[in-house]
């Protein structure tokens, strides 16, 4: 009996601990959380987990423990806080992936994101076409932040009495300058056309497109690769 009062008392002590440590990391959603208070969340909850069952650590251990846990990560979150240049050694900058209307596919490889999971998460924000994009923002959070174009602001069509017409996915053709065969034979066409139709556009070397896509409204749109020259103006 003393045993199963022991346990009891421990998930108690532990159910307290971590609503505590949660009023202290403020009021944030699971996606705004920083990869420390991820981990941090992770490790108190593997502390606790081995001690409840565990006869040989007390319930003065326990808190022990679950105290100084709190305590250091209360400590480090007012660092962080106080602290910028210390903060973004630790948490990393927010970087662009998409400047003007290019995709900087260095930034993508620095941070091991392909570009079918940028497609994925500018899906997540209701963009299904990266050439809408002029700003795109890798946030610390692993969020995507994005500035559309001034000619894909949101307009609604009833704005302008305009009928609704059908909408399709886009295809995408070339990925960090490879073509993709997949797209292509969605919209029936080869890699001789679509390099025909990129000297059309001014894109001589298939290897200087970071991202080309079609639309049955727009047709064929092309993103160059975004170059250090860029960076350094």
């Amino acid at each position: 009996m003393a045993d199963y009062l022991s346990i009891f008392i421990k998930l108690f002590i532990a159910f307290a601990g971590l609503w505590c440590l949660t009023r202290l990391l403020g009021k944030r959603e699971i996606s705004q959380l920083s990869p420390f208070d991820f981990i941090s969340s992770l490790i108190l909850s593997e502390l606790v987990g081995n001690t409840i069952y565990d006869g040989q650590v007390s319930i003065w251990m326990l808190i022990t423990a679950m105290a100084f846990w709190a305590g250091l990560s209360y400590l480090f979150e007012k660092i962080m806080e106080f602290s910028k240049p210390f903060r973004r050694k630790l948490e990393g900058k927010p970087e662009l992936l998409i400047i003007h209307g290019e995709i900087d596919t260095d930034a993508l490889r620095r941070n091991s994101i392909a570009f079918d999971e940028l497609r994925m998460m500018l899906r997540q924000r209701d963009v299904f076409s990266v050439s809408e994009v002029a700003y795109a923002v890798y946030e610390t959070n692993g969020a995507l932040s994005i500035l559309k174009k001034p000619t894909f602001e949101a307009v609604q069509r009833s704005d302008l009495d305009l009928d609704p017409s059908p909408v399709h996915l886009p295809s995408s053709l070339i990925e960090d300058g490879i073509p993709q065969p997949e797209g292509l034979a969605a919209i029936n066409r080869d890699e001789p056309w679509l390099r025909q139709e990129l000297e059309a556009l001014g894109y001589s070397d298939i290897r200087s497109v970071a991202f080309a896509e079609w639309t049955t409204e727009g047709g064929l749109r092309a993103a160059p690769r975004f170059v250090k020259e860029h960076k350094k103006k």
